[in-house]
């Protein structure tokens, strides 16, 4: 048998955790001779210690992972005798887990956090959800089991925002203290920069593709930063009050913001260049998000517009055929409504109304036929984007609800309020 041999980075951390251990349990003998062996004679057992009881963790996610993977294993034997036997409905037969829907009751509520929710995000490839809180922490969840995994500090006031780049290696935060903090998740969320430049707080982050961020603050400006640097590259300037969401369009190509001003703004990221001025919500724009490519057959269906108009050609040399990203924006407002708006001509295509207090935010579903919002009257509400009507209401919670994302990996739908907890809700 090959022996696995450990960096020796590794090494030392495993070491460090097991003299931990031994500390914690008065094995002081055993500790003195284990860390003399060792070369750790210099290690001193510290609560505050990041090797702190990690020992302990770490074989409490070895019998986690090996239950996940018994269950695996007994779904997938499961899913062979139904094969065998002819008991799979086949593709077309029933709905499929594209069209799945949350449905009550909840399936989890997460209990760790100490104030009110402020974000909520699945992780782009593994079942893991981080969310934020007025607490200053960012906490990692397994979102199968619903097991709490571990805790992030580092800023010192509300973590108000926090985005996973595509592949999940990286996880950004920003918060009301003035900054972005850069985590990396492979090394255990070790915090590896921290960008300074806003003036106020800091209310939402995106990933401006792989290599940038772009973020929204109180300043009444959104950043465009280089990741690797954590240089500011440009500054978006025209809101009059505080700018409290930003979102990249699919081609990185556009950034939308949603401001305390009552408008939506369109921009150039590149240049700065604002490109549209969407206004007619009456208060606060919580959240404005781009539509999703395949989210268009709805839109113009909706909004009688003609079906697969000609796209541009872009520099990538794509067919001029395939529709263009960015075209349309949905924000949500503190006037209780939804509103859908074509950026091309400023339009306003549709007001989803329906909620009885502020919507917070909101998600598209990954079938790009359905929007699930979440609002201040403690409902979350599913709408079909063809016909703009609420299909389903859904008490979310018993307080504010405040925040939401949709996994692509397990059919879970997450919600965040002001009461502290978290909710994870099953889709099927």
């Amino acid at each position: 048998m090959t022996e696995h041999v450990l960096p020796e980075r590794q090494l030392k951390e495993l070491q460090k955790a097991i003299l931990d251990f031994m500390h914690t349990r008065g094995y002081a003998e055993s500790a003195e001779a284990f860390a003399r062996e060792t070369d750790n004679e210099g290690f001193t057992a510290d609560v505050n210690d990041r090797h702190h009881n990690l020992l302990a963790k770490k074989w409490t996610s070895v019998i986690r992972l090996q239950r996940k993977i018994m269950e695996l294993e007994a779904k997938n034997a499961k899913l062979q005798e139904d094969i065998k036997s002819g008991a799979v409905v086949r593709r077309g037969g029933a709905k499929g887990s594209t069209e799945w829907l949350p449905r009550p009751p909840v399936k989890a509520k997460l209990a760790q956090h100490r104030s009110p929710i402020t974000s909520v995000r699945f992780h782009p490839q593994y079942p893991v959800l981080a969310t934020a809180s007025e607490d200053m922490t960012v906490k990692i969840w397994d979102a199968e089991s619903a097991e709490f995994e571990r805790t992030l500090k580092g800023h010192t006031k509300t973590v108000q925002d926090l985005v996973f780049d595509p592949k999940g290696a990286i996880l950004v935060t920003c918060s009301a203290d003035l900054t972005l903090r850069v985590w990396d998740v492979a090394d255990d969320y070790k915090c590896v920069r921290t960008l300074h430049g806003h003036d106020h707080c800091v209310s939402a982050v995106r990933f401006l593709g792989s290599d940038k961020l772009v973020s929204a603050s109180r300043d009444k400006t959104i950043k465009v930063w280089e990741l690797s640097t954590g240089y500011c590259l440009r500054t978006l300037s025209g809101h009059t009050e505080w700018v409290r969401s930003v979102d990249v369009s699919s081609d990185a190509r556009l950034v939308c913001s949603g401001s305390t001003d009552h408008t939506v703004r369109v921009w150039d990221p590149n240049t700065a260049e604002c490109k549209a001025d969407l206004r007619g919500h009456e208060h606060v724009v919580e959240v404005a998000k781009f539509a999703p490519v395949n989210a268009y057959a709805c839109i113009r269906r909706l909004a009688d517009l003609p079906q697969q108009p000609a796209g541009v050609q872009n520099g990538d040399g794509a067919s001029p055929n395939a529709p263009a990203a960015g075209l349309y924006v949905v924000s949500g407002s503190r006037d209780k409504t939804l509103r859908l708006w074509d950026v091309t001509s400023g339009q306003l295509l549709h007001t989803f109304v329906g909620h009885d207090n502020w919507v917070r935010d909101f998600v598209f579903h990954p079938s790009g036929k359905t929007i699930i919002s979440v609002s201040d009257d403690r409902t979350m509400r599913v709408w079909d984007l063809a016909t703009g009507r609420c299909s389903k209401t859904i008490e979310a919670s018993d307080h504010f609800t405040t925040c939401i994302d949709f996994s692509i990996v397990s059919p879970l739908v997450a919600t965040g309020s002001v009461d502290t907890f978290v909710g994870l809700w099953e889709c099927r």
